[in-house]
């Protein structure tokens, strides 16, 4: 009884502490390369987006500058809190959980406009929203996030998500609770079960890995021994960063989960349960039990038709023309690119966003000020890589896949730990909102 009771101590400590150490290393991305100082501008300022990357910048602005017209558009009353799919498609965490209003986040001053972008024209220094409202620009802020291409995939929309055996997390909170129902039913009944990740640039490219582990670990510990578990990646390895990609293969064939390399989802007959990939050795059938569809991702299509993508990158998939380390457009210097939407090798999660917020501040400001900034991003991305219910890898790396641990010597980055699994369920929330509000 004496050892438990210390035990639920040592828990509680721990909690306060991992939520302190993420908001402490949150905290630590405000103040590197440059001072904060204010700036007196009367610029019109506006960020197309209020996702994690445009709510967070427009907070730190608003502190930066003095006298500058901040509008922010963006169509979506409710803010999404997408690092919870994942727990809500493993039945973790309700839907609510994720989800909060886009209003309550922004700072005083910032004009919200709840319209969509249709067009940027960098040369008048324009943005046109579908409504047909015309907004002028001395800085412009790409901020939209991302958008996920359904018709894609034949035979796929999301109406079909949480039915016939058919998940697709990504889409929404609503579609990972979806997902949930159609994983739970096989998590009991077994069979086969498809996990799948797009040939394209995506977002959190750990969770594809996080949600299979978990499907699998959930049925494991539901006694459901009647189940073959496919990962089909569309490359040949199972993570961009070779050493993780190792360790997730060791994992998988230590559980059982095969890996299915260079297999690209094409099409599902949603009521037959069939599946279609695309292969080296041409197209190749699955049936399946159960299913889970990453859609391919791509910017939204304002910013190719406008100009602003990469020409001769990610032939496609329309990410920003950016600078990988000041995140400024490469041809317009008023433009700058945050958050998915940014053409860089890494860096389409939050944690990426944290890091890349600053930089974007720093050279705006002083953009404004008749000055060059100073701050770089890296590339750090981070991923609390779920193995178990309650185990968790925390890998981070930058633009060379080297992996750069946050807490080295106390979270092994490679190990399926309670405490990584802690920085993801507990801390990871808080230091989230800590970034929106302007503070990490």
């Amino acid at each position: 009884m004496r050892r438990e009771r210390r035990m639920t101590l040592d828990r509680r400590r721990f909690l306060a502490l991992s939520a302190a150490a993420g908001l402490a290393a949150g905290a630590s991305a405000t103040t590197v390369g440059y001072a904060q100082d204010t700036t007196r501008t009367n610029a019109k300022i506006v960020i197309i987006g209020a996702g994690a990357a445009g709510t967070a910048l427009s907070n730190r602005l608003v502190d930066r500058l003095e006298g500058a017209q901040i509008t922010i558009v963006d169509p979506r009353k409710d803010h999404w809190y997408q690092p919870g799919f994942s727990l809500i498609a493993a039945g973790l965490k309700p839907a609510g959980y994720a989800v909060s209003r886009t209003s309550d986040w922004l700072p005083r001053g910032v004009k919200l406009v709840s319209e969509a972008v249709v067009a940027v024209d960098p040369e008048t220094k324009r943005v046109t929203t579908d409504a047909g409202t015309q907004l002028d620009y001395d800085v412009l802020v790409l901020a939209p996030g991302l958008v996920l291409d359904n018709d894609a995939i034949e035979g796929f929309s999301l109406d079909v998500v949480g039915r016939n055996g058919v998940g697709a997390l990504y889409a929404g909170p609503q579609y990972a609770a979806k997902t949930w129902e159609a994983a739970a039913r096989f998590s009991e009944t077994g069979g086969v079960g498809l996990f799948t990740r797009p040939a394209t640039e995506m977002k959190c490219a750990g969770a594809p890995l996080k949600h299979t582990f978990l499907i699998d670990d959930i049925a494991e510990r539901a006694g459901t021994t009647k189940r073959k578990i496919v990962y089909a990646s569309p490359s040949d390895n199972l993570f961009s960063v070779l050493i993780v990609s190792e360790k997730v293969r060791m994992l998988f064939q230590h559980r059982g989960v095969e890996p299915a390399y260079r297999h690209v989802l094409k099409a599902i007959d949603v009521e037959k349960k069939v599946a279609t990939f695309t292969t080296p050795d041409g197209d190749l059938q699955r049936d399946y039990d159960y299913i889970h569809v990453i859609q391919p991702q791509r910017a939204p299509s304002f910013v190719p038709e406008s100009g602003l993508a990469w020409p001769d990158r990610w032939i496609g998939q329309g990410w920003a023309e950016v600078d990988p380390h000041t995140l400024r457009h490469r041809r317009y210097a008023d433009i700058f690119a945050v958050g998915d939407v940014a053409g860089v090798p890494k860096g389409k999660t939050a944690a990426s966003v944290k890091w890349q917020v600053p930089v974007v501040e720093d050279h705006l400001v002083a953009h404004l000020a008749g000055r060059e900034g100073t701050a770089r991003y890296d590339g750090y991305t981070s991923c609390p890589l779920i193995t178990r219910v309650g185990r968790a890898m925390l890998v981070e790396f930058d633009y060379q896949n080297n992996l750069v641990p946050s807490f080295p010597g106390i979270i092994a980055p490679l190990e399926e730990l309670w405490v990584s699994w802690l920085m993801k369920e507990v801390a990871l929330k808080a230091t989230y909102n800590a970034m929106l509000r302007g503070r990490a």
